[in-house]
């Protein structure tokens, strides 16, 4: 029986290649990754039996991206998610949705190459693949999405001059996006009247107080549009494509919306205070 073919995602060098010279010393064809596009490349291009990825390469969440487009590429791989943490609880619930096994370092590599026969050589009945609205796309993966764009943020010095808390930095994202994904859902005409916002408004009042100018609020929605596309984009195997154009646009236009509240809201307070 031909050995499983396995694509091994790290972007931890050293770990990559020890874990692919190991995999190969016992018999298995290993084609490896150091980073989601290359991985994403390689899934489009060739059969696997086995994926085995990092959970954080370097981002939380990498690995949840890449396990998401094998299953939805090639559903009757088996999907397997490596983590240097011993506490992946806060990721368990996206993950066992897509993923077959959690393997926390350090590991035996006699399991790792057992399990692999095992999982391989058993019937497997796996999910198809099925197609997503961009919508139910950004609902499930608003978390990620947020943590991508609370990194982005963390590099732009313009907006780390102003120090801020993580979860005060990010606390107005969670009904932004809630917004984004109603509007989708039940607004979808690019002609439809801004309804309001209270959360953009109350972002605003609260950047006025916390020292922003307008265009460090403008850069933020920014960000938060590059963020949702990237999002978009991780997801492309399992979105359907004939909403696809029309939700892009949907989307600017109500992250648009949004920034215009929240700025609405900002000159409101500053006008109130320089009374």
């Amino acid at each position: 029986m031909a050995q499983p073919k396995v694509l091994l995602v790290d972007d931890n060098d050293q770990f990559r290649e020890m874990m692919q010279a190991l995999l190969q010393g016992r018999n298995f064809e290993v084609v490896s990754a150091s980073s989601v596009t290359e991985a994403l490349h390689q899934i489009v291009s060739q059969p696997f039996d086995v994926l085995i990825t990092d959970l954080h390469m370097p981002q939380p969440g990498d690995g949840f991206a890449v396990v998401t487009a094998m299953r939805h590429a090639q559903p009757d791989a088996l999907t397997l998610v490596v983590s240097g943490f011993p506490d992946v609880q806060e990721a368990l619930a996206d993950i066992l949705l897509q993923a077959d096994e959690i393997l926390v370092k350090p590991f035996e590599m006699s399991e790792l190459a057992e399990l692999i026969r095992k999982r391989t050589e058993a019937p497997r009945r796996s999910p198809r693949p099925h197609k997503e609205g961009i919508a139910s796309i950004l609902e499930r993966d608003a978390r990620i999405t947020i943590e991508r764009w609370f990194s982005r943020v963390e590099r732009v010095e313009e907006l780390t001059a102003i120090p801020l808390a993580a979860q005060v930095r990010t606390n107005h994202l969670p009904a932004i996006i809630e917004n984004i994904v109603a509007r989708l859902r039940h607004a979808r005409s690019i002609e439809t009247v801004a309804l309001p916002s209270p959360a953009a408004v109350a972002h605003g009042q609260d950047r006025f107080d916390q020292g922003y100018t307008v265009p460090q609020v403008v850069e933020e929605a920014r960000i938060l549009q590059v963020s949702i596309f990237e999002t978009i984009q991780r997801n492309l195997a399992s979105v359907d494509f004939s909403l696809v154009m029309p939700d892009i646009m949907l989307i600017a236009d109500e992250v648009d919306s949004q920034l215009k509240q929240s700025i609405d809201g900002y000159l409101t307070l500053q006008q109130q205070r320089a009374a």
